[in-house]
């Protein structure tokens, strides 16, 4: 592919100042923000969105746009200023004078769903450069599926001495060296500086030769010559492997007393300093002024992409009516018909052969009806695939040489995992889900955390959820981790007692499209409760009677989830035999139950009962529910070393504990 033709008149310095200025202006404005990094990169932004860029910002959601990622986002304004300047229309001048304000889409990291042609939240260092390599995934997957002709689209992103010193990249870089993503181009902003200082005062890293270490073609350029930066992306969209371009820069390009320092990184230039930059780059326009031939040239770019666009169109009305109605289908995030006649069927088949399975187990046996009803779910997990039961007979593996699988083999990269995920949820098209232990979902949080600001379907398998996972010990038994998921707005934890729930919990996952769901599972077997079928969603709810009070009005409520409703049940059938009418309460998913209408909610909490919660975690969150004054069952301490029977003993997660909290309150 050749380089677009440029119609401008105007010059590549004048395109390039109109970014430069834009950003300072806006940053001097709000008095905060980063104008060295757009500054520094206007020249290399200038060229990929002029000559390379596919788009079409009339129609910003254009299934095969390439996507650009601004993995430095703390330079927000590189990206804002080329939106406004190439006319995407919810981009106006105003959101430019108002950056960094309250209600504004220009917020001050790129915040996905604020505008249009933000394809990512970026901002958390390493999180964009591994966002981009899932959308370099998903492209080369679903053309796999689709074909050359609707799906045939580079991934770029911007990426900071930062993103490169956070220990994700290196997940990224080799995950993508190792498949051979050869349209993803990152553009390494080179500018030696970081917030502290030069960079070499923190790291001395040969950032091409990591590069080329993990299997990427690398280019050296000066990120202020457009003609060589040109040749270095023709070059690097020839290439069959990832590609990376250091662009030596200068940040602050422009600014006479501050360019190339890191006082121009993270704070506004000054009113002087900005006058004397415009003098030296030639700009001889005020603040936010961007004379009309220069817009102009900008609003050609922006609108060079519509003829590809509508060449697009046309091969799309040439597929298949099936391939089309697939293809768009799966964009749309809908799912396929008949999918929860398969769920119901299951549901009915665990409630019929009541299986003693771990929940793990029964989380795999769900995904092998899913994943054949669901051509859109792709598993994977973390060099965990035999423990955490992602794989299927319908998720064959992704490989460099075959993206027409469905099952990516993350390898030991639980941070790197999460974010691709996000990529791939993005992009479109696809279901991303993938499995690990339940501890590890530390080293994901800052994936989790973008999976629920930015409202995507990803869902985390977590496994050994508990003291339960026996013999492993403290370092991979969680006690605090469901309380850290649980805080997390905008993010359902599912912690299913039994084949059932869990069925029910995989289509609640999959129902919620603007929601990540984590699915926190056992290692140990657990019995089947749930023995008679309804179609009926009982978790929907997210908490619900499975045992109500017999031979008189409810004096005991008891709440559980996972592994410990066994043991609320069996607590349950003591106090019925001693005469103390008592309801066990399933609560798979608290996010759900808290949604409920108030009446629906005092109905199953027991207004007036004794109320005792049995959870193999800390009791942070349960209050809630309980009441401060009511009992607890769990952990207050990490776990230990030893097969996970005694550990429930000696942790006290009993029923006769369960039994003895409830007494001492009646």
């Amino acid at each position: 592919m050749t380089v677009s033709q440029d119609n401008s008149s105007s010059s590549h310095a004048d395109m390039a100042n109109a970014i430069r200025f834009l950003s300072a202006d806006a940053v001097q404005a709000a008095k905060s923000g980063h104008p060295g990094m757009p500054m520094g990169m206007a020249d290399v932004a200038t060229v990929l969105f002029s000559k390379f860029l596919k788009f079409d910002a009339s129609s910003p959601n254009w299934a095969d746009r390439d996507r650009f990622v601004l993995s430095a986002g703390h330079g927000s304004m590189l990206l804002y200023s080329l939106l406004y300047l190439t006319g995407y229309q919810d981009m106006t001048l105003d959101e430019i004078k108002n950056f960094r304000q309250l209600g504004a889409k220009t917020a001050g990291h790129p915040e996905f769903g604020h505008a249009s042609g933000i394809e990512t939240t970026t901002g958390p260092l390493g999180q964009g450069i591994t966002t981009a390599v899932g959308m370099a995934l998903a492209e080369r997957m679903q053309n796999s599926r689709f074909g050359d002709d609707v799906v045939d689209h580079y991934t770029y992103a911007i990426v900071g001495d930062g993103c490169l010193m956070e220990g994700i990249s290196h997940e990224a870089i080799s995950f993508a060296g190792n498949l051979k993503l050869s349209k993803l181009i990152v553009l390494f902003d080179d500018n030696n500086i970081c917030i502290d200082g030069p960079v070499g005062m923190t790291v001395g890293d040969d950032q091409p030769a990591r590069f080329r270490a993990s299997g990427w073609d690398v280019q050296e350029v000066d990120g202020h010559d457009p003609a060589a930066v040109a040749a270095a992306i023709e070059i690097a969209k020839a290439t069959d492997t990832p590609s990376m371009i250091a662009c030596k820069t200068v940040i602050g390009r422009g600014s006479p007393n501050k360019e190339g320092t890191s006082s121009t990184h993270g704070a506004p230039l000054g009113d002087e300093e900005i006058d004397l930059a415009r003098e030296n780059m030639g700009w001889p326009h005020g603040p936010f002024v961007v004379p009309d031939t220069v817009l102009a040239d900008w609003r050609r770019v922006g609108s060079r992409g519509a003829s590809e666009h509508a060449d697009w169109q046309a091969r799309l009305g040439q597929m298949s009516s099936g391939d089309r109605a697939d293809f768009e289908r799966g964009l749309a995030g809908d799912l396929p018909d008949g999918w929860m006649d398969a769920v119901n069927a299951h549901k009915k088949s665990c409630s019929d052969e009541q299986p003693k399975w771990a929940t793990r187990q029964a989380s795999g046996k769900a995904l092998e009806v899913l994943t054949s009803a669901i051509p859109e779910m792709v598993g994977g997990s973390a060099d965990l695939t035999g423990s955490v039961n992602t794989k299927t007979t319908a998720t064959l593996p992704v490989t460099a040489d075959d993206f027409s699988g469905r099952y990516i083999h993350y390898g030991v990269r639980e941070h790197g995992m999460s974010a691709i995920m996000n990529g791939m949820a993005l992009h479109g098209g696809f279901i991303p889900y993938a499995g690990t232990f339940l501890v590890f979902a530390d080293y994901m949080k800052g994936g989790i955390r973008l999976s629920a600001l930015m409202g995507q379907r990803v869902v985390y398998v977590l496994t050994h959820d508990s003291i339960g996972l026996g013999e492993d010990g403290p370092t991979h038994q969680a006690v605090e981790t469901l309380a850290t998921l649980r805080a997390t707005p905008n993010f359902n934890v599912f912690r299913p007692c039994d084949p059932v729930e869990t069925a029910e919990c995989w289509a609640l996952a999959l129902e919620n499209s603007d929601t990540p769901s984590g699915m926190v599972l056992t290692r140990q077997g657990v019995p089947t409760v749930r023995t008679e079928h309804t179609d009926e969603n009982l978790s929907a709810k997210g908490g619900y009677v499975l045992a109500e009070a017999d031979g008189g009005d409810r004096r005991v409520t008891l709440f559980a989830t996972g592994s410990e409703v066994e043991i609320a049940l069996a607590a349950r059938d003591i106090l019925q035999g001693d005469g103390v009418p008592t309801a066990v309460v399933s609560m798979p998913c608290w996010e759900l139950f808290d949604r409920q209408d108030e009446g629906y909610r005092k109905k199953i909490l027991g207004a007036g009962t004794v109320r005792v919660a049995v959870e193999a975690a800390v009791r942070m969150g349960w209050d809630k529910y309980i009441r401060n004054h009511g009992g607890f069952v769990g952990m207050d301490s990490f776990g230990a070393s030893a097969p996970a029977g005694q550990l429930y003993e000696h942790f006290g997660i009993t029923a006769a504990n369960v039994v003895k909290e409830a007494r001492v309150r009646l």
